[in-house]
């Protein structure tokens, strides 16, 4: 993956001793002329660096994400 990141943010994994939810902008994220995506990565270990899990919304799809996830909480 290539791309540029930006506005990072960390928040605590709650139920884990160590885990935390990296949540970041990446623009060209799969190169040249790729659509922005929000990047949100899981780590178990507290790595944001390097998470186990993680998913790439692209930024057209983020209000609907964003609307879904709130239905559910």
């Amino acid at each position: 993956m290539s791309g540029t990141v930006s506005n990072q943010s960390t928040l605590t994994l709650e139920g884990t001793k160590n885990g935390v939810i990296s949540i970041a902008r990446i623009d060209e994220p799969y190169g040249e002329g790729s659509g922005t995506v929000a990047s949100i990565g899981i780590s178990l270990s507290g790595d944001s660096d390097t998470p186990e899990w993680k998913v790439h919304i692209p930024l057209k799809n983020l209000d609907d994400v964003i609307s879904a996830l709130q239905s559910i909480k």
